[in-house]
């Protein structure tokens, strides 16, 4: 038999360990409605293949460019349009510091080789407004009337002053839009004059915003919508938005099946945003996870669930792990609306400044509404508000038995100065349920840290200190013995 090297060995050994580094899955509640499995937080990691690809380029766009020049570094194009229109699989556009009109997106990458428009390292790139082709008045338009645009990467750009939308994404009824990444922009007032979003994605599958800061927009932070699944929003700053921070609408008037599926919503910071919508809200959405976000100082519904234009009511989602803070002037930390359906609300923190409205507002007619394990304030309501409970008459109706009141001077680092993070006498730590299936906390630190896991989106990190003892330890040394015989050997000649 052939012996395998020592190589060989290790090459086989990393491949064990990499194939048994799957997250566990999360343990369902007794007696509850089992939450659909979280899709993935991002997408796989794809490694190109030449064998399939063409070879691929890097192109550069400048301020003082011609659409004349090879598109190389030293003899870069002028616009962005000239420019994306001349990518083929695998293409990267990285764009020098400078203003630019915006352009609109018609071609494809492929899954291995998606196209990719990005400042170019250390720029500082400005898109204040729509391009000569684009069809919407938005800034960066990706859209294509004939087929789906798909495989996108938008980075690292400043997207400001569009009539229309800011980053605008596309797809059809039919033909969905999908695996478009809008990351690492600056996308702010926009849409100011019409009541437009920051980023917006309509019948796109598969798209994945994060990062991002979105503020000061005429309509939403981020919006997407009409029947688009598996999305993934995450760690995203959304502020000072008319309306909504993050806007999630089946929008079944508009075709498709009027739901939106198996989607993540994960790690933003949403505040200050208007009264004309939630910090976050979910009208016909289904199986979806929405968790470690901060919401603070937003002047409507924290989170919403309900039904509007979707064809569902929102049903089936896990709320876990957000810590949400309403304003004076807001309404109530979690609404759930009538005939919302299996929805799992555990480990948040639901905290009102408002005088009368609170912490829940779940009308009677909501089905197998699982709710515990939260942090609150003693006002509740079946009836949209007109009638008030206490903790205790909530606890009655069969919801938050293992809930309890804390107020922000307890729980928080500095509320006062929007320092959420939990001190270390905060009654939120150790107090959640094992069962909410989140493994790390806004920050990304693993949960749990301590004996158990922490309430809100952040997890207090505990490090174990050293304690020294009187022995010393030293390593076991292995010595073949071959290799003994052999060193006495040697000692004797």
């Amino acid at each position: 038999m052939r012996k395998r090297n020592g190589l060989s060995m290790i090459v086989i050994v990393l491949l064990i360990v990499t194939n048994c580094s799957a997250r566990p899955a999360p343990v369902d509640l007794p007696n509850t409605p089992k939450p659909a499995a979280p899709s993935k937080i991002a997408p796989a990691v794809r490694t190109l293949s030449p064998a399939i690809l063409a070879p691929t380029a890097e192109y550069y766009v400048a301020a003082d460019g011609d659409d004349n020049n090879p598109g190389s570094e030293q003899a870069p194009w002028r616009t962005i349009q000239h420019a994306v229109e001349q990518m083929t699989p695998g293409d990267t556009v990285l764009i020098k510091s400078g203003t630019y009109d915006g352009a609109r997106l018609e071609n494809s990458g492929v899954a291995d080789g998606p196209l990719t428009l990005k400042a170019a390292p250390g720029a500082t790139v400005i898109i204040n407004g729509p391009g000569p082709q684009n069809k919407h008045q938005s800034a960066l338009e990706i859209e294509n009337w004939d087929t789906p645009v798909a495989y996108w990467i938008i980075e690292g750009l400043e997207v400001t002053g569009a009539p229309g939308w800011g980053i605008d994404i596309r797809g059809g009824e039919d033909n969905h839009a999908h695996h478009i990444t809008v990351r690492s922009n600056h996308v702010h007032n926009n849409g100011l004059g019409a009541g437009r979003t920051g980023i917006f994605a309509a019948f796109t599958d598969d798209v994945l915003i994060e990062n991002n800061e979105t503020h000061h927009n005429g309509e939403h932070g981020i919006y997407v919508n009409n029947s688009s699944d598996r999305f993934i929003i995450r760690n995203n700053r959304s502020h000072h938005n008319a309306n909504c921070g993050i806007h999630l609408n089946g929008d079944a008037d508009m075709g498709g099946d009027g739901i939106m599926s198996d989607g993540q919503v994960t790690g933003n910071t949403i505040y200050d945003n208007g009264t004309g919508g939630s910090g976050i809200n979910m009208d016909g959405v289904e199986r979806t996870t929405v968790a470690n976000n901060l919401l603070y100082n937003n002047h409507n519904t924290g989170i919403a669930i309900f039904q509007e234009n979707g064809a569902i009511c929102s049903s089936s989602n896990r709320i876990a792990h957000n810590t949400i803070l309403i304003a004076n002037n807001g309404r109530w930390a979690l609404t759930v609306g009538p005939g919302c359906a299996n929805n799992i609300v555990l480990n948040n923190i639901f905290y009102s400044d408002h005088s009368y409205r609170g912490s829940i507002d779940a009308d009677q007619g909501v089905v197998n509404l699982v709710s515990d394990y939260n942090i609150v304030v003693n006002r509740f309501t079946t009836d949209g508000g007109d009638s008030i409970l206490t903790l205790a008459q909530w606890q009655a109706l069969g919801y938050d038995t293992h809930s309890f009141l804390a107020t922000p001077d307890t729980l928080f680092v500095n509320a006062a100065a929007h320092d959420y993070r939990l001190r270390e006498d905060s009654p939120a730590l150790n107090k959640g349920s094992t069962q909410a299936g989140i493994s790390a906390d806004i920050t990304g630190a693993a949960r749990p840290s301590g004996a158990g896991y922490d309430i809100g989106a952040y997890e207090l990190q505990v490090s174990t200190p050293f304690t020294p003892t009187d022995f010393v330890y030293l390593p076991l040394v292995t010595t073949r013995v071959s290799t003994l015989q052999a060193l006495n050997g040697a000692v004797r000649r």
